[in-house]
């Protein structure tokens, strides 16, 4: 049976200089990098040069990345701290950020923390005027922002260079959960006024369990797991050199790879959009997924007009015909809850409706895509 993996905003495949890489760590230089004997050096030095690899990706200072376990850990390291070590007492936010963000920012609630939503418009954009509306009016607290440069599920594009300058200009710190973005977008923290980013490094053909948190060198945040020096204090725990290597060997393919690899991906989606729109009559998409220039190329968020007993069956005919996509963040996959970002962007007659979020990488081919759109026009079809 044909097999096509569209699901890489989940997660995607190690490359296999990724896998080399690693596989040199794992067989020889297995020592702690904790330990000054001649094998615990070895680790450190592999840990360093990444970090120093990293930095220079972002355009960062290598003091200013700090190893994690993912994205969601960079997440709540970032978010928590900043209101016990930095006296943040305002935070703001969106409905429709990842869970890792949103239910920390509801953990700050609970403790005493003010939380404001920003206003979402109908196409899943961020309400700017009201976002500035917000940091006016809490302009006499520390304050904040947090919000995604990728939403992961409709593929919108925040204008972090506006948020940065809304932020510099009400004196807020600036957080943005750019797990769909790095590796797929350049950065540059010293062009951006940003205090805080994060990646997890299966996002761009690395490996799962690592990632890292940017911190702005003027923002020092304590730790959320002690029990160790390790990560300049910051984050307790034996590092992963291994995933760390990976990490940075992946970064540094798809930082020098990023605008061949765009343009390919990006002609993946149009003619994704394409056959399914010129196909599948009734057909809508979610957010800004099908406007190339105002959401990521990397994914499309599909709605399609089903009647609820055989939408039931869309995800199991999907996979049964070797598709892999996703009905929402595969985070969320475990749950019976509907997707809270659609829930924010669609009507409750638009919600009737299936959706299907599918994900590109430099994997996927022609043949793949137009495979999807057979086996997704049939089932509407039949």
């Amino acid at each position: 049976m044909k097999t096509v993996y569209l699901d890489n905003a989940a997660t995607t495949p190690l490359r296999q200089e990724v896998i080399s890489e690693m596989m040199t760590v794992l067989g020889s230089d297995f020592g702690n990098p904790s330990s000054t004997h001649s094998y615990g050096r070895k680790a450190r030095s592999h840990i360093e040069l990444a970090r120093k690899q990293i930095a220079s990706l972002i355009g960062a200072s290598p003091n200013e990345i700090i190893f994690t376990s993912g994205g969601t850990e960079a997440d709540n390291l970032v978010i928590k701290s900043s209101c016990e070590s930095l006296g943040v007492n305002r935070i703001i936010s969106s409905e429709i950020e990842h869970h890792a963000v949103l239910d920390t920012v509801l953990k700050m609630k609970s403790k005493g923390v003010e939380v404001c939503f920003v206003k979402i418009l109908a196409d899943g954009s961020i309400d700017y005027k009201h976002l500035e509306e917000l940091l006016a009016e809490g302009v006499s607290k520390k304050q904040l922002v947090t919000l995604m440069h990728v939403n992961n599920e409709i593929g919108n594009l925040l204008n972090v260079e506006r948020v940065g300058e809304l932020c510099e200009k009400y004196e807020a710190l600036f957080h943005s959960d750019t797990v769909q973005s790095i590796g797929h977008y350049k950065w540059d923290v010293s062009k951006v006024k940003i205090d805080f980013l994060n990646a997890a490094a299966h996002k761009f053909h690395g490996p799962k369990g690592v990632g890292f948190a940017y911190m702005n060198k003027s923002c020092k945040l304590c730790p959320q797991i002690i029990g160790g020096g390790q990560e300049k204090g910051i984050r307790a725990g034996t590092e992963m050199t291994h995933n760390i290597v990976g990490m940075a060997k992946a970064f540094e393919i798809a930082d020098a790879q990023i605008e061949h690899e765009k343009q390919y991906v990006l002609a993946l989606k149009k003619r994704f959009i394409e056959g399914l729109t010129s196909k599948i009559e009734g057909i809508a998409f979610n957010g800004l997924s099908a406007d190339v220039e105002s959401s990521t190329y990397t994914l499309v968020n599909c709605r399609l007009p089903l009647t609820s007993s055989k939408a039931g069956m869309l995800l199991f005919h999907m996979d049964l015909k070797g598709i892999a996509c996703s009905q929402g963040s595969a985070c969320q996959s475990g749950s019976q809850k509907g997707s809270h970002v659609l829930s924010a962007v669609l009507t409750d007659d638009q919600m009737q409706y299936p959706s299907l979020r599918f994900s590109f990488s430099i994997f996927n081919t022609e043949e793949d895509i137009d495979y999807a759109v057979e086996v997704l026009s049939d089932f509407c079809a039949s």
